[in-house]
């Protein structure tokens, strides 16, 4: 692990706002056992569980605590500015930064969806869940760790996007699933095992480009920006 991955990955354990990722994985969870075990039909339970909550809900706001407080929260205390001072590329801040975001967002999100999906149909369904969210936890990571670099409030642009954008809009308006993150894992977790469950809004060639370049552009961008900073961590 490189001195950026450690000292981000410390600073985010040893945040209270780590605290904030529990809370939804454990809903989830116990929302899929109870439902199992009350013999709830899973095709009652499973999509507002499955892709509701854990789609909709927990992988997004996950990414999100963790996405802009990766560099973002060290950009508001100052405390960027012993990262900038060292003789190190842009790029080899932000990827390790981007690297242990996506990697704690995923872990965080694969698991309790792992579980529901076995749940709710089978050890397939769970696997591709699981997958589908780590290529879910990748973008989403990309595009708030831009955002954090972009404005100071990245944390109510993110809820913009989720929530107005992915929630509203995109059970309304048939042309903004093209970009919308949720669709793409959807589509992938779909096709990797192909449930009644599950209701892509996307295809799956659409999906893999468009996580591919969201992921891709936002961690370009990310980068262009932090070139910006000067050692007073402004844009200079």
């Amino acid at each position: 692990m490189s001195t950026v991955s450690w000292i981000t990955v410390r600073g985010l354990f040893g945040r209270r706002r780590f605290l904030l990722l529990l809370p939804l994985p454990v809903v989830l969870v116990l929302l899929a056992v109870l439902s199992r075990s009350l013999g709830v039909d899973p095709g009652q339970w499973g999509p507002p569980v499955l892709v509701g909550l854990g789609l909709a809900v927990v992988l997004p706001v996950v990414a999100l605590i963790v996405g802009t407080g990766v560099l973002g929260a060290e950009i508001d205390d100052g405390t960027v500015v012993h990262i900038l001072t060292k003789p190190l590329p842009r790029w080899q801040i932000v990827l390790p930064k981007l690297a242990v975001a996506t990697g704690v967002t995923a872990v965080t999100v694969a698991v309790p969806l792992y579980v529901a999906g076995v749940l709710a149909d089978s050890a397939r369904l769970g696997l591709a869940l699981a997958a589908a969210s780590a290529v879910g936890a990748l973008a989403y990571s990309a595009l708030f760790v831009a955002l954090s670099m972009l404005t100071r409030r990245p944390v109510l642009l993110g809820l913009v996007y989720v929530l107005i954008w992915e929630g509203l809009l995109g059970n309304v308006v048939s042309g903004t699933k093209v970009l919308s993150i949720q669709q793409y894992v959807i589509a992938l977790a779909d096709r990797m095992a192909p449930t009644g469950l599950l209701e892509a809004g996307v295809s799956v060639p659409v999906a893999a480009v468009m996580a591919a370049l969201i992921s891709a552009g936002f961690t370009v961008l990310a980068i262009d920006r932090l070139r910006s900073f000067s050692v007073a961590g402004e844009t200079s």
